[in-house]
């Protein structure tokens, strides 16, 4: 009762039900398709990738929001803080995906000790979803972390992200190169916003960060995959 109390006083209660109520309308959703075990790993592993986010924005004083979770969509933690400089933005794009697969692989580890597969599933799928937000295009972390290198990026993304819709379409891939497009377009006009000058050794660090965790996932992923029962 003090807690909630206190919550209630300081204005956090209604983050923490939004996200509460968010996270487990995600596991009923995803429980009544695969099974609420798998439900409640899946729902994890992406709130310690979005709180992965939620730590580094805050680290950076940054004012940011509470996860929010939609089914079959993922969740997302919104930045009130709208214009960031490239290194800050890749650093809060690269935190996400670094706390996701740090988890993923804590339950492919169980998995590899434990022999249940059960876990080596969710790890796929923290590995595969992690993996997938690396594509290098806005608003995926990916097209955050390749900004500080350099905005033009973003096109290695577009067949990327047409290769996937090709292997499985989905509408919400279409949702996302809709949001893509005008960032794309302005790239190719050459009309995209000056941004601050990057020192050479962010960009060099961010790059290499970036290649070690999509090619680990990358490795990972399939291993995971090929462990799996048939």
């Amino acid at each position: 009762m003090k807690i909630l109390l206190m919550l209630l006083l300081t204005g956090k209660l209604g983050k923490v039900l939004l996200t509460g109520g968010t996270m487990l309308l995600s596991v009923l959703v995803y429980g009544m398709t695969f099974g609420w075990r798998y439900a409640v790993g899946l729902v994890a592993l992406i709130f310690v990738h979005e709180m992965g986010h939620f730590i580094a924005a805050r680290k950076c004083g940054l004012q940011v929001g509470a996860p929010v979770f939609i089914p079959f969509v993922g969740a997302w933690v919104s930045l009130k803080d709208a214009h960031m400089s490239p290194e800050t933005e890749a650093y809060v794009g690269l935190a996400g995906p670094m706390l996701g697969s740090l988890a993923a692989f804590m339950c492919y580890l169980y998995a590899r000790e434990s022999g249940e597969p059960l876990w080596m599933a969710i790890a796929y799928a923290g590995f595969f979803l992690n993996l997938f937000n690396l594509i290098p295009l806005s608003p995926f972390d990916g097209g955050r972390i390749v900004n500080v290198i350099s905005p033009k990026l973003w096109l290695v993304g577009v067949p990327v992200l047409l290769g996937m819709f090709l292997w499985r379409p989905s509408p919400m891939l279409l949702v996302v190169a809709l949001l893509a497009a005008p960032q794309v377009w302005s790239v190719i006009r050459g009309t995209a916003p000056t941004r601050e000058t990057v020192p050479f050794r962010a960009k060099l660090t961010y790059g290499f960060q970036y290649i070690a965790l999509a090619a680990s996932l990358a490795m990972l992923a399939f291993d995971a995959h090929e462990r799996l029962p048939r």
